[in-house]
């Protein structure tokens, strides 16, 4: 199962925020940039995955790669 997702925008205006092996829009949201902070927030604590991002005319305005959340992230030793 793909953790993939991509926001992009819909006739009637709203930006969806959905995971790509689904039918069904996980949230809709006003702005591009609040689904794409859901979008990234989801993919973080589902382990990861390629988010991907539509512009207005509706091709890829960019591509990431979001990884899981380090619970336990490298300590800084040289300051």
């Amino acid at each position: 199962m793909s953790n993939d997702r991509t926001v992009y925008r819909r006739a009637d205006g709203a930006w969806v925020n959905k995971r790509n092996d689904t039918d069904r829009a996980s949230s809709l949201h006003k702005t591009q940039k609040e689904a794409e902070g859901t979008a990234r927030e989801m993919l973080r604590n589902q382990g990861g995955g390629e988010l991907t991002t539509k512009g207005l005319d509706g091709k890829i305005r960019s591509k990431d790669t979001i990884g899981k959340s380090d619970p336990f992230p490298p300590k800084d030793k040289e300051h």
